[in-house]
């Protein structure tokens, strides 16, 4: 690609002006905004604003390595903290975060536009952050859209073709275009109608609906005015020539035009990704079955229990003072379970009609989206703050991208006060940021919105269905299922050199939601499909965000979660004024008939539907306001995708007594009660060296070495080993540098030891009890291990998650490992597991099971730990966990150190309110 991209490099730089846009006329900034905050509120989002580049930008960083102005500005600051947090003060926030200000002072504007009467766009030298300020509503919201094409048009682009499944004709048929395309189309396989219909249906919800819907069409109308300017001044983004759209000589072709409909698209994948919560109960079955079959029923069933940890007494939860919002909790006796016969489930096929380049993928089947969920939040009370006022250092994951899927922004106008993130091409509000005088931010919940149901399967002659048999029972009648295709297709493109195909995806639905297996259940044919709360109900968000956005709504913590019960995603919701500090979790969520279990499959048409269930529209009964965990002023709150709160069960598995909410709990507990009081420093500490540490070295390894030190380790190579994991755990376990830059860990020996051993470890001690299936089924619901790195797993080599996504120890068998060898060693364990697995509850035998897999860990060579991919050499240890913004367009970043952090980031503390 790079010689192709040589020889048009001469080509463009002669026939076009791809180079820059043109200076635009300059206009009178409107006068600031009162700001609540002084200097004390800052934010963080890398790599940089600028996510945008002409072709000739793309050209010369292919062959120079140069960037565009802004591209890549947050990302050295953002990099730093992780070695310059121990010396971190007040005075030096802003020597790793940005001066999160309304405004930009006169001095320190670099741009200023006014692309319509009504609204000016003011941009700052620092980072090129857009500073909209409109005079009417109108205005503001036109602004916001022009400023996010301005700084994200292509990424605009890419994910609303994503959401469609329409990724390959636009971008090319290579391997990572299919899988995002399958992904999102299976969670949300809409038509053009149904997205409409949503649009409709939220601006006939009431005044905030229309108001909303006229916001939306401003915003989407900035847009297109940006890409009528662009294309005909030739300054649009460069991926536009490498793919075969616009022609780089003549101009000819087309950048088409956004529409309302787009920003549901948008939406649904935002939704999918970061907003949903549950599903997944096929594989829960599978799990379930195979355990029964080891165990027995009786016995099968209080392991199975054990290991779904649904309100573990033991999790760290983020309502700490005993609050119970009982919700989503496996009845004693549950009834309708709809359990597939064992070896009947085969997944629901997606792709179809493979042609040319498609051909290479075989049996693509529905699969569940991957979601994200490392955001974390630390917010303290006045009462435990050195200044008396609360301080919050907190910010969403999602993920690292070249460009940021988020972009930063400021809002002024009538009606709308704010600075944040937001999500590319849902930018008319501010998501995630401040107002005047508070500040607000989330993580992903995902408590359990999605269930699945098991409907019949029938031929409408009345002839014996088959599991392949696309007719389904539904009250009474033999109903065909909905078919939804894309069909698509692609040729090779500059920048994508994949050869030509084709193939046909293609979703089948029911009333019941997508189908996403097939399989048999007591003796007869059934398709699963995956209900969603917020399925045909993806944009009623805005109404909560329009909202955060407002300052006349937003007045205290009370009103802060009035307005966040009207997001219907799974978040958890945080915020932060002079006085108060609040929480309240959001979601659509069902409520459900008492007798049934919501993490296994359900009968459909057996009286087992969500109260008050209606299929046309999607729409049920949902829990009020006041069941959903809530506080006010609690001392202090953190979150990092733990429990909510006691008896509020959690969707999925994995939170039990070791999680990675641990890391941050201790820390600001420590604040909390050593009496020097928090400050926006020590807070932005503790967040950053929770950061850096390796949860199974501070949670699980020491209770490893009380099992190691019950007898005498002979071995040379193990004691050795042993020793080196003492000696870095009492360095405090860090992933830590051993110099600034210096692409090498202290204790790396060490840490190259527990990278290995955790997938032995956890094999070994819990295969031979559960036996190989089981064990097996098992992994495929929780994962063991999310190393930085991403490579270790069950099996040598094997990856988990992507590699270099900054995420870790979200999901895994920290806590399982941990209740194990406590009930071993005979220490107390509230919530046991069903059975004692180390050893077959032997604890010498289990020792010896430790001794044998840390020598054999000891003894891997590093290249087979870190194999190495395409960004790192094998054996590269610090390359392995290095954070690689994935590139979404022709500009690509640098590595960097690896940091368990949130991706936008904000610390604040308001000293004054209105």
């Amino acid at each position: 690609m790079r010689a192709r991209l040589g020889v048009l490099l001469g080509t463009i730089a002669l026939a076009t002006g791809l180079l820059a846009p043109p200076a635009a006329p300059a206009a009178p900034q409107r006068p600031p905004v009162e700001d609540f905050c002084g200097d004390q509120c800052s934010d963080i989002l890398p790599p940089g604003q600028n996510g945008n580049a002409t072709l000739a930008d793309i050209l010369l960083h292919q062959v120079f390595g140069s960037r565009p102005a802004h591209a890549d500005d947050q990302l050295g600051p953002y990099a730093a903290l992780a070695d310059g947090y121990p010396g971190l003060t007040t005075e030096t926030i802003n020597e790793f975060f940005n001066d999160a200000s309304f405004g930009v002072p006169d001095d320190q504007v670099v741009s200023t536009i006014r692309p319509r009467s009504d609204v000016t766009i003011v941009r700052d030298k620092a980072t090129g952050v857009p500073h909209i300020h409109g005079t009417t509503r109108s205005g503001t919201e036109f602004g916001a859209g022009y400023a996010a094409a301005q700084d994200r048009l292509w990424l605009m682009d890419i994910m609303r073709r994503v959401g469609r499944g329409e990724l390959t004709p636009f971008a090319g048929g290579a391997e990572g275009n299919r899988a995002l395309e399958q992904q999102f189309f299976a969670a949300s396989p809409y038509t053009e109608a149904e997205l409409r219909q949503q649009i409709d249906q939220v601006a006939e919800s009431g005044p905030l609906g229309r108001r909303g819907l006229a916001d939306a069409k401003s915003y989407v109308d900035g847009i297109n005015a940006y890409i009528e300017d662009a294309h005909g001044g030739r300054y649009f983004p460069g991926e536009y020539v490498l793919t075969g759209h616009v022609d780089a000589i003549t101009n000819a072709g087309e950048i088409a035009p956004f529409r309302l409909t787009d920003l549901v698209v948008l939406a649904s994948v935002v939704g999918a990704q970061f907003g949903g919560g549950g599903g997944g109960e096929v594989r829960a079955a599978i799990a379930k079955l195979a355990i029964q079959e080891r165990y027995g029923l009786a016995e099968g069933e209080r392991v199975w229990r054990g290991l779904r940890a649904e309100d573990d007494p033991e999790t760290v939860r983020t309502l700490h003072e005993g609050q119970s919002f009982p919700y989503g909790k496996a009845p004693e006796h549950p009834r309708g379970v709809a359990m597939p016969e064992p070896g009947s489930v085969t997944p629901q096929q997606l792709v179809f009609d493979r042609t040319g380049s498609a051909g290479s993928q075989q049996n693509v089947a529905v699969r569940p989206v991957d979601t994200h969920g490392m955001s974390n939040a630390l917010v303290v009370s006045g009462e435990q703050t050195e200044s008396g006022n609360p301080v919050a250092v907190f910010g969403p994951q999602t993920g690292y991208f070249a460009p940021q899927l988020l972009m930063l922004q400021e809002l002024q106008g009538p009606g709308i006060s704010a600075r944040g993130a937001s999500f590319a091409g849902l930018s008319f509000y501010v998501l995630l940021g401040r107002g005047q005088d508070y500040a607000w931010s989330a993580t992903t919940s995902a408590q359990d919105i999605t269930d699945t149901y098991a409907v019949e399967l029938c031929e409408p002659d009345g002839s014996a269905p088959t599991r392949e048999s696309n007719f389904y029972t539904f009250r009474g009648e033999c109903l065909p299922m909905e078919v939804v295709e894309r069909k698509n297709a692609w040729e090779p493109t500059v920048a994508d050199s994949t050869p030509a195909g084709s193939y046909t995806l293609r979703a089948f639905r029911t009333e019941y939601g997508p189908v996403t297996h097939r399989a048999m259940v007591d003796g007869r044919p059934v398709a699963y499909a995956a209900l969603r709360s917020t399925y045909f109900h993806e944009v009623e968000s805005l109404l909560g965000f329009q909202q955060f956005n407002d300052p006349g709504a937003i007045r205290s913590a009370e009103d802060f979660q009035r307005a966040a019960d009207l997001v219907n995603y799974t978040f958890n919701w945080f915020y932060v004024d002079a006085e108060d500090t609040a929480y309240y979790n959001s979601g659509a969520n069902p409520q459900r008939n008492s007798t049934v279990d919501p993490s296994l499959p359900v009968l459909g048409n057996a009286g087992f539907d969500w109260q008050g269930w209606n299929p046309d529209g999607n729409t049920a009964e949902y829990t009020p306001f006041a069941e959903h965990p809530n506080s006010i002023n609690q001392d202090y709150y953190i979150s990092w995708n733990n429990a909510q709160a006691k008896d509020y069960a959690a969707a999925g598995y994995g939170k039990s007594s070791v999680h990675r909410g641990d890391l941050l709990d201790t820390r600001v507990r420590a604040l909390v009660t050593g009496g020097a009081g928090v400050t926006r420093a020590n807070l932005t500490q503790a967040m950053a060296e929770a950061g850096l540490a390796d949860l199974r070295a501070e949670r699980v390894l020491p209770v490893l070495l009380r099992v190691l030190d019950t007898a005498p380790v002979r071995d040379p190579a193990a004691a050795a080993a042993i020793e080196k994991l003492r000696a870095w755990l009492a360095d405090g376990g860090l992933r830590a540098e051993t110099e600034p830059g210096g692409r090498a860990y202290r204790h790396a020996e060490a840490i190259k030891i527990m990278d290995a051993w955790w997938p032995l470890l956890v094999r070994a001690q819990f295969e031979p009890a559960m036996g190989p299936a089981a064990f097996t089924a098992m992994t495929r619901v929780l994962q063991i291990n999310e190393s930085p790195s991403g490579f270790q797993n069950a099996e040598p080599g094997q990856r988990v998650g992507q590699p270099h996504q900054g995420s870790a120890y979200q999901r895994g068998w920290w806590g399982y490992v941990h209740k194990d060898l406590r009930s071993l060693l005979g220490e107390r364990v509230r919530g046991p597991l069903g059975d004692r697995f180390c050893g077959g509850g032997d604890l010498a035998r289990c020792h010896q099971a430790l001794v044998d897999t840390v020598t054999r860990a000891a003894a891997q060579p590093i290249a087979e730990v870190y194999p190495g991919d395409s960004t790192c050499d094998a054996g590269d240890q610090w390359c392995a966990d290095s954070i690689v913004h994935r590139a979404l367009g022709g500009i690509t970043q640098d590595p960097i150190s690896t940091q368990n952090r949130p991706t936008f980031q904000q610390v604040v503390e308001f000293p004054r309110k209105r």
